[in-house]
């Protein structure tokens, strides 16, 4: 961090002032909490979501290049205690997005961000999962997809279907000497994909504007 870096540069400073920095610790750790907070609040609201297959979609539409994926929880999915790995569910995730961007421009993709992996609930070694993908926004170079995990408990009549996690991939199209193509500008439809549209519009700007304020000289 850059206190620390500061006042490592400056050692009787770091010595004789060391609850300045647990306090500027505490401070960015607090910071940061708050932010994956409102994240995860603001994909709270789409718990009850699902995405609906749709019979002949247009080209360019969220329709046309949303993808699923079944996979039944086994063994080797899961740690001692019965409970899958996050790395087993975010494999599975950035799977169905690399097939909906992939169907969405035809093209060679590739992962360039995830915007913070949300894990709503535990899965359960013998659950039912479904990784569903939908293109929620495009720029001119890159593709944002939501991806979205449900858990199917099939084997426990007690708990029903729930939302386990929920995720925002970042995929980028590029040619065959590895240079980034135009995207093929998505066309939503119905009034929920405008509005996840101007979403996904809203986060990339932001990020626009943090890589831009990360380049920047430092004084």
């Amino acid at each position: 961090m850059a206190s620390e870096a500061f006042l490592e540069s400056f050692p009787v400073l770091a010595s004789e002032h060391p609850q300045y920095l647990r306090q500027e610790q505490e401070e960015e750790g607090r910071k940061r909490y708050e932010a994956q907070k409102l994240e995860r609040m603001e994909t709270k609201w789409r718990n009850g979501d699902i995405v609906q297959p749709i019979l002949n979609p247009e080209p360019n539409t969220v329709s046309y290049s949303q993808s699923s994926l079944i996979h039944l929880v086994g063994p080797s999915d899961c740690t001692l205690h019965g409970f899958v790995h996050g790395g087993v569910t975010m494999k599975l995730m950035d799977e169905v997005a690399g097939i909906v961007a992939a169907r969405h421009c035809k093209t060679n993709i590739v992962t360039a961000s995830v915007d913070a992996i949300n894990f709503h609930d535990k899965i359960r070694k013998g659950c039912v999962i479904t990784i569903s993908g939908r293109m929620t926004f495009t720029s001119n170079k890159s593709m944002e997809i939501e991806v979205l995990v449900d858990a199917d408990p099939v084997v426990d009549n007690s708990q029903k279907r729930y939302r386990a996690a929920s995720a925002f991939f970042t995929y980028v199209s590029l040619n065959q000497e590895g240079k980034p193509l135009p995207v093929p500008q998505l066309v939503p439809e119905t009034e929920d994909e405008k509005k996840r549209f101007e979403e996904g519009k809203g986060r990339y700007l932001q990020m626009k504007a943090k890589r831009q304020g990360h380049t920047e000289p430092q004084p």
